[in-house]
């Protein structure tokens, strides 16, 4: 099993974050206010874009595809009326240019990545993982740690937050 870290630390007195990836990059996250960088919930469609794209341009590259210019768009949508604004909808479209695409290895390659490679479209097209959260206070000398809720299939929360399941039930 692959394990991927990140880390956001508060940078100032507004809502700007620095995040850290487990391999070493950073990226700020701001809010409307701030506008010192991209909004967390923006970051999903960035992800999946970024995610298909480096799947599809490798599978043409192994086809030995021409290409002289790809991009990939995304698109989500987010529940206005409940909350948290969940994506309802992600839309990628797949910009390819080239000398002599073929078209249908440009379809094959889409259809991989959404089916087979693409980690974060396949998670968000599941619905299988668990969120678990928790904390870790230190004050006063003293640490305490708690898990607080688990959301995901079969751990949804009441409206206080509570897990309908038993943390540490089975």
């Amino acid at each position: 099993m692959s394990v991927k870290t990140a880390s956001v630390v508060l940078d100032g007195t507004g809502l700007r974050f620095e995040a850290r990836t487990g391999s070493g990059h950073r990226i700020v996250l701001d809010d409307g206010e701030g506008d010192a960088g991209a909004r967390p919930a923006e970051l999903v469609p960035v992800a999946i874009a970024a995610c298909t794209a480096m799947d599809v341009i490798s599978i043409l590259r192994k086809k030995r595809q021409s290409i002289t210019r790809y991009e990939a768009n995304a698109t989500g949508e987010q529940a206005d009326d409940v909350s948290p604004h969940v994506f309802t909808r992600v839309d990628v479209v797949h910009l390819i240019e080239g000398p002599s695409i073929d078209v249908e290895a440009v379809r094959r390659a889409i259809g991989l990545s959404a089916t087979r490679y693409c980690s974060v479209g396949g998670t968000l097209a599941t619905g299988v993982t668990e969120v678990h959260h928790g904390y870790v206070v230190r004050s006063a000398g003293e640490e305490l740690s708690e898990e607080v809720v688990v959301t995901g299939p079969k751990n949804e929360p009441d409206r206080l937050g509570r897990p309908a399941v038993a943390l540490g039930a089975a």
